[in-house]
């Protein structure tokens, strides 16, 4: 029979795991009912910015907020968002995973937020541009950086884990331009039509689609954070779910062996006495 000490030492030490896991589980549940209500508020103002967008009358292309005479990269940049830590399960590694699938160094550039990101890219051998921290505020997010590397780029597409449900998260590939048009719930059928010949734009009326081109841009990669930090909380609520299901199935053992060893202690004792007794 093992040591009752050991055994003590060892169920004290599993008590704490699961009080552990049970702290972090409780935790990313709040996590999640707070930047949901981000989400939603955020929509609507998107909504306006995009109104007057589609009525201003520049050209049909949507240029990452930067200007004609800015020169831009004959590359895709691929923006990778993970988790700032290890604790989410497989899902960042689902994220590098599927960007894999059509990565070619040569045709791509990767930048990647979140500490847990780039610690699996620099093990996989994989090289990055640029890395950012994942932002630890869910409020006034400072995407401008991140903008400012996308508008060199002739295209952008973000890689990133979206949340289902709490027991259910999926990864998505979106290509940023598009994403854009189909983030709006308005229509753009019997809108005025903003132009030079109607309106005065200063300094230009292509300075004020690259404005509304950045603040749609910071929008939209603000709600991919928000979405991917949704789906990185949800893997960290089940992943932790899991581990304190499975430390309390194990203090459970170590319960029943401790009061098993103890039993059998006394038991042995008792007999000791017992024949002791008896001579």
């Amino acid at each position: 029979m093992r040591q009752l000490l050991d055994i003590d030492k060892e169920r004290s030490s599993m008590m704490t795991i699961v009080q552990l896991t049970s702290a972090f589980e409780t935790l990313a549940s709040m996590r999640i009912s707070q930047i949901k209500n981000q989400v939603l508020q955020a929509q609507g103002f998107f909504d306006e910015l995009w109104n007057i967008y589609i009525q201003l009358r520049v050209d049909s292309i949507f240029r990452f907020g930067r200007h004609n005479s800015e020169k831009v990269i004959d590359k895709e940049l691929y923006i990778l968002i993970t988790a700032s830590g290890g604790f989410s399960g497989d899902i960042d590694q689902r994220v590098i995973n599927m960007m894999l699938e059509k990565y070619d160094k040569d045709k791509q550039d990767i930048i990647v937020i979140g500490h847990h990101g780039s610690i699996l890219l620099a093990q996989a051998g994989i090289p990055y541009k640029r890395f950012f921290e994942l932002p630890a505020s869910d409020h006034n997010i400072n995407v401008e950086p991140l903008i400012h590397e996308i508008s060199q780029y002739k295209n952008s597409f973000v890689y990133y884990q979206t949340y289902l449900s709490l027991m259910s998260q999926e990864i998505k590939r979106l290509e940023l331009s598009t994403a854009i048009k189909q983030y709006s719930s308005m229509a753009a059928e019997n809108k005025e039509i903003i132009s030079e010949q109607t309106y005065i734009f200063e300094p230009s009326a292509f300075d004020v689609a690259a404005h509304l081109e950045r603040s749609m841009l910071q929008i939209t990669l603000g709600q991919v954070i928000f979405d991917s930090k949704l789906a990185q909380y949800a893997s960290r609520f089940r992943a932790m779910s899991a581990a304190n299901d499975k430390s309390k199935e194990s203090y459970s053992d170590l319960n029943t062996l401790y009061n098993r060893t103890k039993r059998s202690i006394r038991d042995s004792q008792l007999k000791q006495i017992i024949i002791g007794l008896t001579r």
